[in-house]
Formats: structure tokens, C-alpha cells, sequence
């Protein structure tokens, strides 16, 4: 058997699809889903996914008290955010009129413009909701043998705003330009979703399962 993959599961996000995702990409490894903290410290990998609302998203993780372990994780291991997973690691939600998140990087979490106009000069809709380009703001690893602006799938109506510039990884155009990566140290988390995001997004999964950060 080779290297053991955590999917966390607190009852929320697209989780089989993600699994499958990933033993596609991964085969020869062990891909669980599971809210279990002992196999989560022994992963070699996390993937943290995740959909719906963010009061939902964080009264989850206090139940499945998976607090500690997605930060002890972020630090010591790979880690993967998508979607949800991305969003819970600002400082708070402009959600439900204010929702506090994880504050793992100092940033806010905003809503898309109700009256944004699109190319043909009417309103864009909310969720931003289908494929869009995703624009390469500095090289790395999970990044390699994708295309800058290669589109990915998206579904979401609020975006990340980081408070530093130097997180970014990515940003698409969606009425505004707005943060759809970023990296650091062994972390790097996406607003897309990759198990959605055919060929583009099997390769994301791929260079995830081999990444080796210092």
C-alpha cells in the first residue's frame, strides 16, 4: 500500500467525488474519508473539501472537532483546500451579517456584487456557477502541466480577500478579479473544484498526491 490520503469528513462538501478524484489520480495509495483524528496525524496528506454555508461549515468542524487537526495538518503536511476548504481559512464571513472562520491568514471572505454586468451588459448571475479561467500568479508545483488559464469549474457566491498579496496564487475575472488560489508553505487551497474540472483538474489532483514541500 502506498501513501495514506485523508479526505476530512465533518458532514458537509462533495466528498465522494473528491475520494474518487484522487484514487484516480493516486491508485496505488489509501484515500479515506474520515473525521477519525488518529488517521488524519497519520496521513500523509490532508484534503480538506467543502460546500454550502460558512456558519454550517465551521459549526460542523466543532462538532467533528477537527480544529486542531486542520491546523496542526496545514503545518506538517501536505494540505489541500477546496472550495469551502479555501474560504474557512480567512479571519471572517461577510455571511449571516458576520461569521468568524478559522484565521489561519489574516483576510475576509465577500460576497460577488448583486448588479456586476457581464459582457453582454447584463447582471451576471450569482453563484458564479460554471468554467472559468484560471490565471497563474507566480510558478509552483501544482501548477505544472496546466496551462495558465486553463478553466476549472467553479460554484460559489462569495470570494476570499487575503490581506496579503504574497498568498496568491491565482486569480480569475468574474465581474471582478478575485482570488482563486493560494499557496504557502505546505498549504495551497482553490475556490474551484478540480474533481469537477476534467483534465485540468485530474492533473491538479495528480501534482497534489507527488508534491513534496520543503
Amino acid at each position: 500500500m502506498g501513501q495514506k490520503i485523508a479526505v476530512l469528513d465533518y458532514g458537509m462538501g462533495n466528498l465522494r467525488s473528491v475520494s474518487k478524484a484522487i484514487e484516480h489520480v493516486a491508485p496505488d495509495a489509501e484515500v479515506r474519508v474520515t473525521d477519525d483524528h488518529q488517521w488524519i496525524k497519520a496521513a500523509d496528506r490532508v484534503v480538506f473539501p467543502g460546500q454550502g454555508a460558512a456558519r454550517d461549515c465551521m459549526a460542523a468542524i466543532g462538532r467533528h472537532h477537527l480544529n486542531r487537526e486542520v491546523r496542526e495538518a496545514m503545518q506538517s503536511k501536505p494540505f489541500l483546500g477546496i472550495c469551502m476548504g479555501l474560504q474557512v481559512l480567512m479571519e471572517f464571513s461577510e455571511e449571516n451579517h458576520g461569521t468568524g472562520l478559522l484565521g489561519i491568514f489574516p483576510g475576509r471572505v465577500q460576497r460577488f456584487a448583486a448588479d456586476m454586468p457581464g459582457d453582454d451588459g447584463l447582471p451576471l448571475k450569482i453563484p458564479h456557477m460554471g468554467w472559468s479561467r484560471v490565471k497563474q500568479r507566480r510558478p509552483h508545483p501544482l501548477w505544472d502541466g496546466i496551462e495558465d488559464g486553463a478553466r476549472f469549474y467553479f460554484v460559489h457566491s462569495y470570494h476570499v480577500v487575503p490581506e496579503d498579496e504574497e498568498l496568491v496564487a491565482a486569480t480569475t475575472d468574474y465581474g471582478v478579479e478575485f482570488v482563486s488560489a493560494i499557496s504557502r508553505g505546505k498549504l495551497f487551497a482553490v475556490q474551484f473544484h478540480p474533481e469537477k474540472s476534467a483534465d485540468a483538474g485530474l492533473r491538479l489532483l495528480k501534482n497534489f498526491v507527488s508534491w513534496e514541500p520543503s
